[in-house]
């Protein structure tokens, strides 16, 4: 069986730097590679996005950030508009620089990755950077620039990185579409559910080293709180869920969608 290309993302490492925004720009803008692609706009494109999210509340809260490049769809929805689409041995779906010549095709990635280049009138998107992969590069250019390790590429046989997928507990994006893409994210929770946090106080002060319990929506989770009382359930998805310490029941939590912070609670 022959080697395929992916690409892995772990949202727990990127720090929105945009380092990889910036070197598939400078890869791309002005640059004419057919006939892999004709030369990206130096405005208004992103090939490679990168979304936001801030999830909780008052002072407990964080930020997540998701890269998101063309999926490299197998079940590519792109591949309808027509047949300047192709995709290749090792994976990489393609446009064809004549190609994708209506602006309607941007509308049919649902991943929003499909990009209508006004000058040259064609359709664009990140292609793994086809034409550096073909001349012996081993990742993309993104891949290449980020500094935290965010960002992973691997050559190898599908079943290789489906065990690959599974030991390191990677995810799709949006994987309800059923597109079969070969960009894959760690920690994706970071980006698309949500947390439960609070503090424990007793006599009045921070309750460290007390053991928490959350029970709710199929799960049962436990931690010890930290030296200020704190703790913090990640990775929940949406229902009603309630919160234990030292053997009784402190606060309840619905979550609909957002993370939640209760507060203080006092045993």
């Amino acid at each position: 069986m022959s080697k395929e290309r992916y690409l892995v993302m772990d949202v727990a490492l990127c720090h929105d730097c945009n380092n990889c925004y910036m070197a598939c720009t400078d890869e791309h803008a002005d640059n004419d590679w057919s006939p892999y692609t004709k030369p990206m706009p130096i405005h208004g494109h992103r090939w490679m996005d990168i979304l936001r999210r801030e999830r909780g509340q008052n002072d407990r809260i964080d930020v997540a950030f998701l890269p998101k490049p063309c999926m490299q769809c197998e079940n590519a929805p792109c591949a309808e508009a027509g047949d300047f689409v192709r995709r290749r041995e090792d994976g990489i779906v393609m446009f064809g620089i004549q190609g994708g010549k209506d602006k309607d095709v941007t509308k049919s990635c649902p991943y929003g990755s499909v990009w209508w280049n006004v000058q040259e009138q064609v359709s664009q998107k990140c292609d793994f950077c086809a034409h550096l992969l073909d001349d012996g590069w081993d990742m993309p250019r993104c891949v290449h620039s980020c500094p935290t390790g965010a960002l992973r590429f691997y050559t190898e046989e599908p079943a290789a990185f489906a065990g690959r997928v599974e030991a390191e507990g990677l995810s799709a994006y949006k994987a309800e579409y059923g597109t079969k893409p070969h960009v894959y994210y760690k920690n994706l929770y970071r980006f698309t559910k949500n947390f439960v946090s609070g503090s424990v106080l007793k006599d009045g002060d921070c309750a460290k080293g007390v053991t928490v319990t959350i029970a709710g929506a199929g799960i049962t989770a436990e931690q010890v709180t930290d030296a200020f009382g704190e703790y913090k359930f990640d990775g929940l998805g949406d229902g009603e869920y309630a919160i234990f310490a030292e053997g009784r029941e402190i606060a309840r939590a619905q979550v609909a969608g957002a993370s939640l912070d209760i507060g203080d609670c006092a045993l």
